[in-house]
């Protein structure tokens, strides 16, 4: 693939020497020699957009006046301009992958009935797919669970597969990796980020957008990049550019060093709480100052990657020498290392202590030695606690209101105890609230770090030489990001006592953290239900949203890797770790926390004798065939995917489907009623259908009609290839509380004006037979969390029109318009309850085809009582690209008509 000819019309493309020859780049001092900024003003990851649209200056999508927008930008106050950003590659996992692979395939279809050439429809940009969400904890706690897990994840998702592996032969620029191979973030941290790319002569910064929110971890080795949602990487994939306004960017002092003790997760979740309280959602997050000089890059990582969690598009660190010393450790070419640094020295872009701190258009700053052993919880990442607060904290969350921070437990119900269960290693035991049910050493946020789990080794070996053991009601787990991650665990001595403890692999990819935590023992869930008990998860994730981990476990903590070993050997989150025992040693004696964890020391002489760039050639050489079950999974097809009325896992989806040429004029809402009406920090995991599959729910029924059988319903993430199965379970989320439904939980609504309590599937469908459109009320950051297209392609389904709410989340903003789902949110103040809206109402939104980014738009309504109001909202459609997605019906309705033409 070539790139693209530019203008050049400012004169910057430029020569480089390298150790591997000579190579072409467009030199960012060009600007500044002309007149046009400050570049050492900028901030590192302003400069990287910069260098993109000088690059890729062409007089069409990106012209001499984007180029201008980003050289005279003013750091303190950046214009609310839109520019076009044509990230380098695009990366998917295969929960967001699957659907957009059916995507690209029904465009194909479209294509061909429009009389147009289906082959247009191919990735323009290097894609890579991970196969990394679908593995499922089945199996625990014995050295035959990850041969166990596999077996059934390759059982379970033989269609999708089969599917996968079409795509792989029927586009071009797509790569797969198979399944067993690692966490998409962990697998592009150590082996597809090359920092600096090179194509047809000319190099560049590496740079990408992901299906999946935690794609941010890719800014700690110094690549922009962040998450998006499906439907915009498609058209990112297919060569359309990012159109995106100018962001701001909030600059983080770190200063110090973390104290003994502290883990890179300690500082990550307090920088998620002080993050969040800031208010950073549609910015940019760069870090600077000293501190970043005591941070390894994988520390850096762990903190890039939880920028979903604090709010903001990214969470970026400049390339410096940190970068270089992890690429010759994880084994890349030394050519490439040396083209990164020579190329980043040249542009200005490399970072030292004595480098100049750029502008910012506000700062923090936080000393690492504050930072102190902390969990988050029960229900959001950005809610830290600190170790010795737990029991306090968890007493006081069981009390108060239902709410993020509260479980509504009354008095009587405090003391519930279960009755006496049998566990399944035969022992007897009893649960009471706060019991830990879950231990899960997963997510791609901590597996990626070799201290924190070099730290859990070494904790398992001191409490195994103890005499603490972990108790049968845990469900234990280890969820690799990588095989060097077993490499240097193993090489470390450290596989042993983690598995003494019941932390055997489970499987290479993600596991719980996504969801995919697999079924508890039925004698635990029996006493969970028979006692309406608050047990615990404690994981070493980045999300612990309600009904995420398991539908029995409304407690769920995120901590770091050997805090998931300690609460696991304790057995319960209703203590206080800095001050009680973990438990009785062997020789009669408390055992405390302080005796078992690991020094700073300690974990430094691990990593030096364990990890060495060998072990990442091993587990990266030759991946993309290296799992022969993958291999031997047959491949059919051409160009135009073959659908089958009958498969329950891959459907055509209906956006294409009779598509007129030319899309209809924008028009007013009218009549409209209220499908969904939710609180605050509604998340894209209460929208979109994720984790299990309810018997009883729309979707179950659906699948039984269909002859499935209930141990092969799979997961909703696996089944995103199928609309079917996803409309019916959208707004489905066991804990969802629709207040149009009060008194239930789950995927329930009222029906107007029937006023009967129906589901939400049934109840769109009523309303589309009597052709009445829909709208969701919601409260602040509405659609927070994962970066699930299915949130928005499944509300679109269901007939929902516009969605009214106090303010949203980024990607999720984006995706409602990249389904033609108009975004509006209430003024300054205003809430849905203040306006006195109790969703009976029936609403009109004035709306033209001459609509304009951000205006103000009447709604009128009119309550069944009689009662009529009207207010103004602001339109969230933020930028004039943006109006054509809408008025064509999403985005790639618009790419589809552009190719047709």
């Amino acid at each position: 693939m070539s790139v693209p000819v530019a203008n050049n019309s400012f004169g910057a493309r430029s020569t480089l020497e390298t150790a591997s020859g000579t190579v072409d780049y467009y030199r960012l001092a060009r600007l500044e020699e002309q007149g046009f900024g400050d570049m050492a003003r900028l901030p590192f990851s302003i400069r990287v957009l910069l260098e993109s649209v000088l690059r890729n200056e062409n007089g069409r999508d990106v012209t001499r006046d984007d180029v201008l927008k980003l050289a005279t930008y003013s750091p303190a106050a950046p214009a609310r301009l839109e520019f076009p950003f044509k990230p380098a590659r695009v990366v998917l996992q295969d929960f967001t992958g699957v659907p957009a692979v059916v995507d690209l395939a029904a465009l194909r279809s479209a294509m061909a009935r429009m009389g147009g050439d289906p082959q247009k429809i191919n990735p323009q940009n290097p894609v890579d797919l991970v196969i990394d969400h679908s593995v499922q904890v089945d199996e625990y706690g014995s050295p035959a669970a990850l041969l166990i897990n596999a077996d059934r994840e390759f059982e379970r998702n033989r269609e999708r597969y089969e599917f996968l592996r079409w795509g792989q032969q029927a586009f071009d620029n797509f790569r797969v990796v198979p399944p067993a191979s690692g966490i998409v973030h962990q697998v592009n941290l150590e082996y597809l980020a090359t920092v600096v790319q090179q194509r047809a002569g000319v190099a560049y910064p590496d740079s990408l957008v992901g299906t999946d929110s935690h794609t941010t971890m890719i800014n700690g080795i110094g690549v922009v990049g962040w998450g998006v949602g499906g439907i915009e990487a498609e058209a990112a994939m297919l060569g359309q550019p990012i159109y995106m306004l100018i962001p701001e960017v909030v600059g983080f002092k770190l200063v110090g060093k973390l104290p003994e003790g502290s883990t890179a997760t300690d500082l990550v979740l307090l920088v998620t709480e002080v993050l969040r309280a800031k208010g950073v959602v549609g910015k940019f997050v760069e870090y600077y100052g000293p501190g970043l000089s005591t941070m390894t890059l994988p520390d850096r990582a762990t903190v890039a990657n939880m920028a979903p969690e604090y709010g903001s598009t990214m969470g970026f660190f400049p390339v410096d020498d940190e970068t270089l010393r992890y690429m010759r450790r994880t084994g890349r070419p030394g050519a490439l290392i040396d083209r990164v640094e020579r190329y980043y020295r040249a542009q200005g872009m490399f970072r030292t202590d004595d480098t100049p701190d750029p502008e910012f258009v506000d700062t923090l700053e936080l000393d690492l030695s504050a930072v102190r052993p902390s969990l988050a919880g029960p229900k959001r990442p950005q809610d830290r606690i600190e170790l010795q607060d737990m029991r306090s904290t968890f007493r006081r969350a069981l009390m108060a209101p239902v709410g993020p921070q509260g479980f509504g437990i009354d008095e009587s119900r405090l003391q519930a105890r279960s009755a006496e269960i049998e566990f399944r290693d035969g022992s007897r035991g009893s649960l009471t609230h706060g019991d830990l049910v879950i231990a899960a050493i997963t997510s791609c946020t901590n597996t990626s770090n070799p201290s924190v789990m070099l730290a859990a080794g070494l904790l398992a070996r001191k409490a195994v030489a103890a005499g603490l053991t972990v108790s049968a009601q845990v469900k234990t787990s280890l969820g690799p990001g990588s095989k060097t991650v077993t490499d240097y665990l193993a090489k470390a001595g450290l596989m042993e006592p983690l598995e003494a403890l019941g932390f055997h692999v489970v499987g290479y990819g993600c596991t719980t953290c996504i969801g995919n935590s697999g079924p508890l023992d039925d004698a635990i869930v029996g006493a969970i239900e028979d006692a309406d008990l608050v047990v615990s998860s404690v994981l070493s994730g980045n999300r612990n949203f309600e009904g995420r981990i398991s539908p029995y476990t409304k407690a769920n903590y995120l901590a770091s890797p050997p805090l998931v070993v300690a609460y696991a050997l304790a057995g319960t989150v209703d203590l206080d770790l800095a001050n009680d025992p973990l438990g009785i040693g062997r020789d009669g004696q408390s055992v405390y926390l302080k005796d078992i964890w690991p020094s700073a020391a300690e974990i430094t002489e691990a990593l030096d004798a364990a990890l060495d760039a060998e072990m990442f050639h091993r587990a990266y050489d030759g991946i993309e065939g290296g799992n022969p079950r993958w291999n031997e999974i047959p491949v059919s097809g051409g160009a135009i995917f073959a659908w089958s009325e009958d498969s329950t896992y891959i459907q055509e989806p209906p956006f294409f489907t009779d598509m007129a040429p030319e899309p209809r004029p924008i028009a007013a809402i009218e009549g409209a009623r209220v499908l969904v009406k939710v609180g605050d920090s509604t998340t894209t995991d209460h929208i979109s259908p994720a984790g299990a599959i309810p018997v009883d729910s729309p979707a179950g029924a659906f699948l039984i009609d269909r002859g499935v059988e209930i141990r092969d319903f799979n997961s909703f993430g696996s089944r995103r290839g199928n609309d079917r199965v996803m409309t019916r379970g959208t707004f489905g989320n066991i804990r969802l509380r629709n207040e149009l439904a009060p008194g239930t939980e789950g995927g329930w609504t009222t029906h107007h004006p029937s006023g009967e309590v129906i589901p939400i599937h049934e109840a769109s469908l009523r309303y589309k037979d009597a052709g009445t459109p829909t709208v969701v009320l919601a409260g602040v950051d509405y659609g927070m969390g994962s970066s699930r297209d299915w949130a928005a392609k499944g509300t679109y389904l269901l007939g929902v029109k516009a969605v009214i709410a106090t303010s949203y989340e980024r990607i999720h903003r984006s995706n409602l318009i990249g389904m033609g789902v108009l975004p509006l949110e209430l003024g300054e103040g205003q809430t849905v309850a203040g306006l006195g809206l109790d969703g009976s109402e029936t609403f009109g939104i004035d709306v033209d085809d001459d609509l304009q980014p951000g205006q103000a738009v009447e709604v009128e309504y009119t309550a069944d009582g009689g009662r009529r109001g009207r207010f103004s909202v602001t339109c969230r459609i933020d930028t004039p690209i943006e109006v054509d997605y809408y008025r064509n019906g999403g985005i790639l309705h618009t790419v589809l008509r552009a190719l047709a033409r």
